[in-house]
């Protein structure tokens, strides 16, 4: 798969990016996957262990239970691909019931920005017997490209998008991207779909603003990193993480607030921005879904939705969509 020419002016697609969110009116924004550099990563696996952060824990449980189910669904030798591996804590289950179910050596391909997330998924996983994991720095489609180009013939491919990574997207984005995953997927091929489920307002909320502020760090390493990695002059202490809900949407939205009107220059990106006391950077989306949605979108994206497995206790959703 192809990538786009950068932009001779920009030394790198993050600088491209910052340059043409931070560009936006009447709203800025900044792509999520940006988040998730060396410090950001390791912010969020510890907003995954945070009390009021259920989704890690929600899919833990399912994948726990039901992982053995999973790949039984699947017959015939497979090979897994990853998107945004993370630190691969929660594939365990499915690496090891693989090998148990199969018999056979595996190969795990995961696939990240993060060059520190693959290093993470490296160390945790490196010790299940027949597993082979061949990292790829990449993002999800260009990464999912070259696995599946370069699997043998008769190989099964199973597709790993787990957490509420999905909800990232907005609902005709998810379904567009769901098509371009199935256009690089045969018959048979599968997608195991992690989506977080819509509960009630104060849960989501507490999710995403923690009391000690971990979520806030996480998201406010965003600036940082625009200073560290491009010559920005982001004052950091003048901004503050905001989460809200956007009922329209049903998504919990996460914003950088300027607590004071400011200008900001970022060298690498060749901007300079003006921002006005209370105006926000919108840093991510997380799109909550119904069980019963899943079936229709994966039907459109040219999936068949065969299982889906829920966790009653903080409502999350596993589905594994095989490709028609």
């Amino acid at each position: 798969m192809t990538q786009p020419a950068l932009s001779p002016r920009f030394p790198n697609a993050f600088a491209e990016a910052v340059h043409a969110g931070l560009s936006k009116h009447p709203q800025k924004e900044l792509p999520s996957m940006y988040l998730y550099d060396e410090v950001g990563s390791a912010l969020f696996e510890v907003v995954t262990v945070l009390p009021k952060y259920g989704v890690t824990r929600a899919e833990e449980r399912v994948l726990k239970e039901h992982a053995a189910d999973i790949v039984t669904a699947m017959p015939g030798d497979i090979q897994v691909a990853e998107l945004g591996s993370g630190s691969g804590r929660k594939t365990r289950r499915i690496l090891e019931a693989l090998c148990k179910n199969k018999k056979q050596p595996t190969a795990y391909h995961p696939i990240e920005i993060s060059r520190t997330a693959l290093q993470l998924c490296q160390r945790e996983l490196s010790d299940i017997e027949r597993v082979s994991i061949v990292g790829h720095e990449r993002d999800y489609l260009a990464g999912l490209s070259e696995v599946s180009s370069k699997r043998k013939p008769g190989e099964k491919l199973l597709v790993l998008f787990l957490g509420s990574t999905i909800g990232n997207f907005a609902r005709l984005a998810a379904t567009k991207f769901l098509r371009s995953i199935r256009g690089m997927l045969q018959l048979g091929d599968a997608l195991l779909l992690g989506t977080d489920l819509i509960k009630p307002l104060p849960t989501l909320i507490a999710a995403y603003d923690d009391p000690i502020g971990v979520t806030a760090a996480f998201n406010l390493n965003m600036l940082a990193r625009i200073n560290h990695e491009l010559g920005g002059d982001f004052p950091i202490d003048a901004f503050e993480h905001v989460a809200r809900f956007n009922p329209d949407a049903r998504s919990i939205e996460m914003h950088l607030r300027a607590k004071r009107a400011l200008s900001v220059r970022v060298r690498g990106a060749d901007l300079r921005v003006e921002f006005r006391e209370g105006e926000t950077i919108w840093t991510e989306s997380s799109h909550k879904y119904a069980a019963e949605e899943v079936t229709p979108i994966a039907a459109d994206a040219g999936f068949e939705c065969t299982h889906q497995w829920c966790d009653d206790e903080w409502q999350f959703a596993e589905s594994l969509l095989v490709a028609r």
